[in-house]
């Protein structure tokens, strides 16, 4: 009977110990949605859909993007804020598959590319600075460049002609959860508006270039393909009004015509101007009609006077 006596009890449900544990697990969901909000946009002043008013062309659409197959990923190495990214060469299969393959099966991680330091151990001295500006990648590749800025909260525009490279860049942006931060252009930025014929290089997609003889420079034995891709000048896809920190160009000797098709972005001034890096490679240079004397005299005549050598790389700035 006292068993029967305590069902029939009715319960206190709002006791002092359940709105305590009502209130804190309320508090947790609030802290767990901020927290995840600002993970996905920490800089939400530079959303993409506020960046593109060009009406030359829009960003490249992941969602809608056929898969590419096979999906073959991994972190990198060596760095202090890791990434992933997906391969779009993989070699000749199985006797000679890409490197970063053999990595895979051998369970290493990636190896470094240069650039991806590089981009990094600039963007948190900026970072360190309390700047947080707009990092632009032209020749993305595969997204080496743009994942190391995304992944430390910085927002990306990534100009890539090549459709394959194209699909492994949308499989990076899921990969490290950077869609908010991440602006694909299928496009190769150059002087002016319209089309080129491209060569793609089979087996070595990175080598890709504008000039035949450009993309077959160190590759001869690999099938050349010539394609048209789309060209847009820089100036015509970002406003004034977007703070630049850092533009990188790797393009396989079409530096000159990226660069010209920047002048407005190159010659704002200093301090609002960009850090440049960009490929200067003279046998690359030569076979798309410019030279690193042309580019040079270029850059000083929008004020860039500082430029260092770093291996086929130059760094420039704007300094008093």
């Amino acid at each position: 009977m006292a068993n029967a006596w305590k069902k029939d009890k009715p319960t206190k449900i709002l006791t002092s110990k359940t709105l305590i544990l009502f209130s804190s697990t309320f508090l947790i969901l609030l802290t767990y949605l901020y927290l995840t909000f600002h993970a996905s946009n920490p800089n939400p002043s530079f959303h993409s859909k506020t960046l593109i008013h060009s009406p030359s062309i829009q960003p490249f659409d992941c969602y809608n993007s056929p898969q590419a197959h096979p999906v073959i990923a991994s972190v990198v190495e060596g760095l202090k804020y890791p990434f992933l990214y997906s391969l779009s060469d993989f070699g000749t299969l199985p006797e000679k598959p890409h490197k970063n393959i053999v990595r895979i099966l051998k369970g290493k991680m990636f190896r470094k590319p240069d650039i991806s330091g590089t981009v990094q151990d600039y963007l948190e001295e900026k970072k360190g600075e309390g700047e947080m500006g707009v990092f632009v990648d032209v020749g993305a590749n595969v997204g080496m460049a743009s994942f190391a800025a995304a992944v430390m909260g910085f927002r990306v525009f990534a100009f890539e002609p090549v459709f394959e490279n194209l699909q492994r860049i949308c499989e990076g942006v899921y990969f490290n959860r950077v869609k908010d931060l991440v602006t694909v252009f299928e496009a190769a930025a150059s002087d002016r508006v319209g089309n080129i014929t491209f060569h793609k290089l089979v087996g070595r997609l990175d080598n890709s270039a504008v000039s035949a003889s450009g993309a077959k420079l160190a590759f001869k034995s690999n099938e050349e393909i010539a394609i048209q891709v789309r060209t847009i000048p820089l100036d015509e896809v970002i406003p004034e009004s977007v703070p630049v920190i850092l533009l990188k160009i790797d393009v396989q000797g079409w530096e000159y015509h990226v660069l010209k098709g920047a002048t407005k972005l190159l010659s704002r001034k200093k301090g609002e101007a960009p850090f440049l890096i960009y490929e200067e490679d003279e046998r690359l240079l030569q076979a798309s009609n410019s030279t690193s004397k042309e580019i040079r005299e270029f850059l000083h005549s929008v004020g860039y006077h500082h430029c260092t050598q770093h291996g086929t790389d130059a760094h420039c700035t704007k300094m008093d």
